[in-house]
């Protein structure tokens, strides 16, 4: 790859996933708020935007990060398979960006199940709790893939070696 479009991709792989965890910052701020308020209007807000950010906002900047992290693992000297911390990282975005997808749904069902009925305070609270839970755990993941970037820990695999010898 060029270096003008390897620092292209480099900088839309940065931004999209500085976005997508900022994204999911906003998510988790307003489905802990949704799920702690005392006003059951401002609950049935959240909710509906929650499914809003998710679509328009996580999911996009999501598939993003994704496709450029693959474009720039397999596009420069670096690899998909040549270091520990880019196949993990790797697979800890492919994960993340199953999960939410899986998670869609849910997001959708609470959603509509918000802007239909007026909400009591112990209405699905189940899957009011997962939103929570799934963007912690998103969260976490995020912060994990990030720390991987920064520090680049375990070193090459047996292929980056073999490849590095040749």
């Amino acid at each position: 790859m060029r270096a003008r479009l390897r620092k292209f991709v480099l900088t839309a792989h940065v931004s999209s996933s500085v976005g997508w965890l900022g994204a999911v910052v906003v998510y988790l701020i307003l489905a802990t708020a949704s799920l702690t308020s005392h006003d059951l209007q401002t609950a049935q807000a959240g909710y509906i935007v929650l499914h809003r950010v998710a679509c328009s906002v996580i999911v996009p900047l999501s598939l993003a990060a994704l496709l450029t992290g693959l474009v720039q693992s397999l596009g420069t000297e670096w690899g998909l398979f040549r270091h520990y911390w880019i196949l993990v990282k790797s697979l800890l975005s492919i994960g993340a960006v199953s999960v939410l997808l899986l998670h869609l749904p849910t997001v959708s069902r609470v959603s509509r199940m918000a802007a239909q009925t007026t909400l009591s305070a112990g209405d699905f609270t189940t899957l009011r709790l997962q939103l929570v839970v799934h963007a912690a755990g998103g969260l976490l993941v995020l912060l994990t893939a990030t720390a991987l970037s920064v520090y680049k820990p375990w070193g090459r695999t047996s292929y980056g070696r073999r490849t590095t010898a040749t």
